[in-house]
């Protein structure tokens, strides 16, 4: 029977994989073992069971937002009146169904949510304003453009066993 991993289950090594997989997920399982300290065997071990109990969730490739024409990253503030579980329901299907959703969080404090959203120009954010908001009522919507990106990562830092 698998367990869920929690971060006292995983040892040094453990956390040698994650942060060489997140910086490199094409390596060779061979690859990954030699910059860890394993052989293949042990390290495909573990690699599958960091997958089994959720911690290594996908493996994807990362692409350059304006090399594929989407230039305008926007953080959306959004306040609602209505804190329902069904409201809270719809919104967050119709939010997951947006592709330019990147990021979408429920927050504490003054704003209820925050999104990151990736559009190709301001027509575009345009488009997904008027969309977001004729599909649910919302309180206030608030949104930031960002000027320039200085660090994007998806890395985690990983903490020591």
């Amino acid at each position: 029977m698998t367990t869920s991993a929690s971060p006292r289950s995983m040892d040094a090594i453990d956390r040698k994989i994650l942060a060489v997989v997140q910086d490199n997920a094409s390596l060779s399982v061979a690859e990954i073992g030699q910059r860890v300290g394993l052989s293949s065997t042990p390290c495909w071990k573990r690699l599958q069971r960091l997958e089994a109990d959720g911690v290594i969730t996908k493996r994807v490739a990362l692409i350059e937002p304006e090399k594929i024409g989407l230039g305008v990253t926007v953080f959306v503030s959004i306040e609602t009146g209505d804190h329902s579980q069904d409201w809270l329901k719809k919104f967050a299907d119709v939010v997951k169904a947006m592709p330019e959703v990147m990021e979408f969080y429920r927050m504490a404090g003054d704003v209820d949510y925050m999104l990151r959203v990736v559009v190709a120009d301001i027509a575009g954010y345009d488009t997904f304003y008027k969309k977001l908001i004729g599909m649910i009522p919302l309180k206030n919507v608030t949104s930031r453009f960002a000027m320039e990106r200085i660090k994007s990562t998806t890395a985690l830092p990983i903490p020591p066993a």
